[in-house]
């Protein structure tokens, strides 16, 4: 079921849900999020399992704003304050060392544990009514100071959602409603807050090391922490030898964010040469092949294959997709994941995109295309004239 997210009903109805312990799909300005209590452990495990999610893979937990942060985490380092002020409400995760006995589940088991801070309206109202008496919205104006006695009066205020993408692990994650709904079905209530404004999941900093860590690039860059928090971002290659393995975080895995189709990154001189043989291929199968392969299904054949570039323009085909890539970052990452989720649609079987440019802008965008390529037990297109 998907309702109006901006309608107070809704998010009455909503934080109802989250506090009896259901699910909830919710938007945020990145990805729309499957939702649940972070600490209701039972309610974690139902992401989970809803998601086909290994239980050890940490999920990042939702709050209002830097006042919850003292709840989950154990301790805060000054650079990790900076850094709220500097992007939160926004699309940046911080890792924290957790609060024994605070949100085990959703944490992975780990002693570390992922705390973000959404900006989407719909995504703070929830957060906002989970605050108040039984997630109801207030009927007459109140002062905030009086919000709050109301709410810590309260034996089971909840402090935070977990709220991991709200799709099957490792696939594409959803920027709209009904992406939710295709994943899930009709039974989840879904509150609709429109397409993401971002588009790719957030920036993960690990915080708990002394000197912030980068673990997921996202639409905040890594010279933006630098310049946020002054001090210099590593990257997990750049940890010591000796140091402790990085806290386990979302969408860090080698595999992740794939369509159904197999994708392939190459740069545009790579992606046209390809594209010329696999034009040359298709003419060489002659009229009387296309036809067989037309009539095999009683329909036109479907397109095999689909090409996401910025500067390459495939030859017309009726068995070939071409899509435009935006020559801006943001657009890019704004548009990425409903790309890849309609190309599947059509029932391709490759996606040929071109490798985003370099430049730190383009890291989220870069991250979720390397990670989209790499997907297991999917065979690669072979030919022995492949570049």
């Amino acid at each position: 079921m998907i309702l109006d997210g901006f309608a107070a009903s809704s998010i009455a109805l909503g934080a109802q849900r989250i506090r009896a312990g259901d699910l909830l799909g919710l938007p945020t300005e990145t990805v729309y999020g499957l939702a649940a209590d972070a600490e209701n452990d039972a309610a974690v495990a139902q992401i989970f399992k809803a998601k086909g999610r290994p239980v050890d893979h940490p999920l990042i937990v939702h709050v209002r704003d830097a006042g919850c942060v003292g709840h989950f985490a154990a301790q805060v380092p000054d650079f990790a304050d900076r850094l709220m002020q500097a992007f939160w409400p926004g699309p940046l995760t911080l890792i924290l060392p957790r609060r024994p006995g605070v949100a085990s589940a959703a944490a992975g088991g780990q002693d570390t544990i992922g705390l973000r801070c959404p900006s989407h309206p719909v995504a703070q109202a929830l957060l906002q009514a989970l605050r108040l008496n039984g997630g109801q919205i207030p009927a007459h104006s109140e002062s905030a100071e009086s919000q709050e006695k109301e709410w810590a009066s309260q034996p089971h205020g909840v402090w935070g959602i977990a709220a991991p993408s709200a799709n099957q692990f490792g696939r594409v994650s959803p920027t709209t409603a009904a992406h939710v709904q295709s994943e899930f079905g009709p039974d989840l209530l879904i509150l609709d807050g429109g397409a993401c404004t971002v588009g790719i999941e957030s920036t993960i900093i690990d915080c708990t090391r002394g000197q912030p860590v980068l673990l997921r690039p996202g639409a905040i860059t890594r010279e933006q922490v630098q310049a946020a928090c002054g001090l210099k971002v590593l990257l997990k290659d750049e940890l010591a030898t000796h140091a402790a393995p990085a806290p386990r975080a979302s969408g860090t895995l080698e595999s992740h964010y794939a369509p159904k189709a197999t994708v392939r990154l190459m740069d545009a001189a790579a992606l046209q040469a390809a594209l010329a043989r696999w034009v040359a291929d298709e003419a060489a199968m002659g009229p009387a092949a296309s036809a067989a392969v037309a009539t095999q299904a009683q329909a036109p054949a479907l397109p095999t294959i689909a090409v996401y570039a910025r500067s390459v323009h495939p030859s017309h085909s009726s068995r070939l997709l071409s899509q435009h890539m935006p020559a801006d970052a943001a657009a890019a990452a704004r548009e990425l994941f409903a790309v890849l989720r309609h190309l599947d649609a059509q029932g391709v079987q490759q996606m040929w995109i071109e490798t985003p440019p370099a430049g730190a802008e383009w890291d989220g965008v870069r991250d979720r295309l390397q990670r989209a390529a790499s997907q297991v037990g999917n065979p690669s297109w072979r030919d022995r004239r492949q570049p």
